[in-house]
């Protein structure tokens, strides 16, 4: 059984993806071909945002937002301590300073109500984490975010599909970013990101910071970096782009059979009113997590703990000053979630499979 089964969406979209490659492989346009053009534009197309830039990973796409908004040495980015390391590894890179809110119980997202007690006068950014598929309460954060004039960046990493009130995910905020890393609902075969944006001057500056700061050959305006998309990765990208609508009402069918059998057996994800989930990751709760996690692994059911550690805890953070017990939502969180197999085509068969040994342990202390 698979956890995230790509080997069948290849198969299935085999000729599509195969034709994509060898278009690019006779053109010979490796870096910066027209298939990356032409992803942008579909791209911008399918969120609703004037501009698109599309980079080499979701965390080069951070790094890009933060240094095109001017985030220096000692400014405050508003993160949270418990997701995947790249928001604050760039914040860090840039000697900025990461400032921890605290999670909500129910969403595992920022808990919105904590955030104007973390903003000083220091504060030039807050990067919400849209996590495992759907996205925080941007009406409230970007109103905060006005308030104090503050730039919003998304990390949309897990949540590209995703909708809220009607608006898609990455185009909630100033800035929304992406990663097409390739066990993501939308994912190439290799590294890959993305940026949107409605302000064309910040991504004209993302554009030529993305090309080593250049906005022409051999004329740098800015310290930049190489952050491209490979041509190859675009045209994958391209290929796949036209299913990917189907697969996300797939997920949903998938994460709410899950959610209609387990609950009551496991805390369960909460979907927010007016959000859609895509289920980037199908997480479950539980104070017997290490029981759970063994009868699963004897079943040769494969699992996964999406984040073990919070980033406060972590040995290449310590120096910030936290320290156990300061952010107790995150921490119990990261105590005792884990995610099983999801992907938009797992069966109600093998589905039921997982489930039933999801209930063993409920079973065995009855």
């Amino acid at each position: 059984m698979e956890f995230i089964d790509l080997k069948a969406q290849y198969q299935l979209y085999e000729s599509e993806i195969d034709f994509a490659i060898k278009e690019v492989l006779q053109d010979g346009q490796f870096i910066m071909g027209k298939k990356v053009y032409d992803l942008e534009e579909a791209l911008a197309r399918e969120i609703g945002v004037k501009c698109c830039v599309a980079t080499s990973s979701g965390t080069d796409s951070l790094l890009l937002a933060l240094t095109a908004i001017g985030i220096e040495a000692g400014d405050e980015v508003i993160c949270v301590p418990y997701t995947w390391i790249s928001p604050v590894e760039v914040i860090r890179r840039l000697k900025a300073v990461p400032v921890f809110v605290d999670i909500d119980p129910d969403t595992y997202m920022i808990n919105v109500n904590q955030l104007e007690e973390a903003i000083t006068k220091k504060t030039k950014a807050i990067i919400p984490i849209s996590l495992y598929g759907q996205m925080p309460d941007f009406e409230k954060l970007n109103a905060i975010a006005t308030k104090y004039n503050i730039a919003v960046i998304e990390d949309a990493a897990q949540s590209f599909g995703a909708t809220q009130n009607g608006t898609n995910s990455c185009n909630a905020s100033f800035i929304g970013v992406t990663s097409f890393f390739p066990t993501k609902p939308l994912g190439c075969y290799g590294d890959g990101g993305a940026l949107f944006t409605n302000d064309s001057n910040i991504a004209n500056k993302i554009r030529a910071l993305r090309v080593h700061g250049a906005s022409e050959r051999y004329n740098h305006q800015y310290i930049g970096m190489n952050g491209r998309i490979d041509t190859l990765q675009a045209a994958i990208l391209l290929a796949k782009l036209p299913f990917f609508k189907e697969e996300l009402k797939k997920r949903t069918l998938v994460g709410e059979y899950y959610s209609q059998r387990l609950k009551g057996d496991f805390v369960i994800p909460k979907v927010v009113p007016g959000n859609t989930h895509i289920y980037s990751q199908y997480v479950l709760r539980s104070e017997n997590r290490d029981e759970v996690l063994t009868n699963l692994k004897k079943a040769s059911i494969p699992a996964a703990i999406y984040y073990p550690i919070c980033i406060h805890e972590q040995p290449a953070y310590l120096d910030l000053g936290y320290k156990r017990g300061d952010f107790p939502v995150a921490e119990k969180t990261a105590d005792e979630v884990f995610s099983i197999p999801m992907h938009p085509w797992l069966t109600k068969e093998n589905q039921e499979i997982i489930i039933n040994v999801l209930k063993l342990p409920l079973l065995q202390t009855a």
